[in-house]
């Protein structure tokens, strides 16, 4: 019993650091959202002055929380592989600036509504998902956060935000475009979005 009791404590003490180097997803989301929200709060980046400081923070943030080459990736779904290496960097480039702007946007627009963070969900060893709300005086906008483990860190894969699956929403809209045409069509298409942005 004893020996028994040893070998469990053992196995414990060997699990635990795997999840203190890796970080708990809920931990990681919550953090960057509060760093993004200490941003959004900072009476030093208030006024129109300051929002392009205020951005390239935001941006910053962003980089460590997105993993946008799997975004990408997962996004295009079947058809990324109609893509040629050079055209994959392009397209990562250009999703990745139409999806910050897309959040941009969004969090530019926060007026102090309040944040909560709900449960977490393991959908496998390596994914999880982070539910997050809004809350407005009028609205709770549920906004999930859906993060795999890449390299020892939880990085976003994808945002749901009311019920909508960012990456199939996309997806949805690429696939379309794909149905008929090259990717330079795609390409093209993007780089237009960014120059209006």
């Amino acid at each position: 019993m004893k020996r028994l009791l040893v070998g469990f404590i053992l196995l414990v003490l060997l699990i635990i650091p795997l999840h203190v180097r890796a970080g708990v997803p809920f931990d990681t989301v919550k953090g960057h959202v509060n760093e993004v929200l200490k941003v959004l709060r900072n009476p030093a980046l208030q006024g129109e002055a300051n929002e392009e400081a205020k951005q390239e923070k935001i941006e910053a943030i962003a980089d460590e929380m997105f993993d946008y080459i799997a975004l990408s990736r997962l996004t295009l779904g079947r058809n990324w592989r109609k893509f040629n290496s050079d055209q994959k960097k392009e397209f990562v480039q250009l999703y990745r600036s139409i999806l910050e702007k897309a959040y941009m946007d969004r969090i530019l627009s926060y007026t102090d509504e309040k944040v909560t963070f709900g449960k977490e969900t393991m959908l496998s060893e390596k994914k999880a998902e982070v539910q997050t709300h809004i809350i407005t005086k009028s609205v709770e906008i549920p906004i999930f956060y859906r993060v795999y483990l890449k390299d020892g860190k939880w990085k976003v894969y994808d945002v749901i935000i009311e019920g909508i699956s960012l990456v199939k929403n996309y997806r949805t809209q690429f696939r379309d475009i794909l149905a008929n045409n090259p990717p330079e069509e795609v390409l093209k298409i993007l780089r237009k979005k960014t120059e209006k942005a």
